[in-house]
C-alpha cells in the first residue's frame, strides 16, 4: 500500500472515531496543536531519586537489580566473555547460548573462551540460555529495555531459562522518560521499533497462594553484565 493510501485509511478510521464521539472535524488550531506536540513532546514527571551523577546512577541501577532477583557482574569490556562463561559454570550451566546478532556484542572476544558455543540468532524452544544486548537501563526502578529489531530477536528474551543482558554503564539513564528521548533521537519519526519490553528482574508471579514463583511467564534467571568505559 502506498503513504497517501495509508495516510487516507488512517485518515478515515480517526474521523469515524471521532463522529462515534459526536466530535467534528478537527479545526486548524486543533490540528496545530497535536502537530505540535508529536514534534516536540512534552516530558513527563522525573523521580528525583535517579537525578543523579552518572557513578551513583549506576550504582543505583545495580542495587535495584538485585533487589529485583537478577544478579548482576560490573567488568571491564574485554572482561565480558570470561564473566559470562565464569556464570555458566557457577550455576552449572552449559557453555552454549543463543545470542543476539548484534555487532556491539560479535566485537567482543569470545574467541578467548574456546569453551563456549554461541549460536546467533533467534531464541528457539531448546535454548537454555541467551545472551543479548539492552537499549537501556533505568537507574530509579533497575528496569532493562529492550528494543526489538534484526539486532535483537525478541525471542531471546523470552524463552530461555537464563537471560544474559550486556549493559554498557552509559546506557543506564535515570527514568524512564529519559529512554523515550533516546528512543526518538536514534530511531526518529516513524521509525520506532516494533516492540519496546521493560524487563525488572526475572519472570515471576505471585498469583498461587500469593507465592512468588521465578520463571513463571519466561526467563528465571536474569544476570546483568554492567560494562564500565
Amino acid at each position: 500500500m502506498s503513504e497517501a493510501g495509508s495516510q487516507a485509511d488512517r485518515a478515515a478510521i480517526l474521523g469515524s472515531i471521532r463522529r462515534a464521539l459526536r466530535r467534528g472535524p478537527l479545526s486548524g488550531a486543533a490540528r496545530q496543536a497535536v502537530d505540535a506536540r508529536l514534534a516536540d513532546p512534552p516530558r513527563g514527571p522525573a523521580v528525583g531519586r535517579a537525578a543523579l551523577a552518572e557513578p551513583e546512577k549506576v550504582a543505583l541501577f545495580c542495587q535495584w537489580a538485585e533487589f529485583n532477583n537478577a544478579t548482576v557482574a560490573r567488568v571491564a569490556a574485554a572482561d565480558v566473555p570470561g564473566e559470562i562463561v565464569g556464570y555458566l559454570a557457577r550455576n552449572n550451566l552449559p557453555a552454549a547460548a543463543a545470542m543476539a546478532p548484534s555487532p556491539a556484542l560479535e566485537a567482543l572476544d569470545w574467541a578467548s573462551q574456546r569453551m563456549l558455543t554461541l549460536r546467533h540468532g533467534r531464541g528457539e524452544g531448546a535454548d537454555q540460555v541467551s545472551i543479548t544486548g539492552a537499549f537501556a537501563g533505568i537507574a530509579e526502578t533497575g528496569t532493562l529495555v529492550m528494543a526489538s529489531g534484526p539486532e535483537h530477536p525478541v525471542t531471546l528474551n523470552l524463552l530461555p531459562d537464563t537471560h544474559i543482558v550486556v549493559l554498557r554503564e552509559g546506557d543506564i539513564v535515570g527514568g524512564y522518560e529519559e529512554v523515550w528521548q533516546r528512543l526518538r533521537a536514534r530511531y526518529g519519526k516513524d521509525a520506532m521499533p516494533r516492540t519496546v519490553n521493560t524487563i525488572t528482574g526475572p519472570s515471576r508471579t505471585g498469583d498461587i497462594e500469593q507465592t512468588i514463583e521465578l520463571g513463571a511467564h519466561g526467563p528465571r534467571r536474569m544476570h546483568i553484565v554492567v560494562v564500565g568505559g
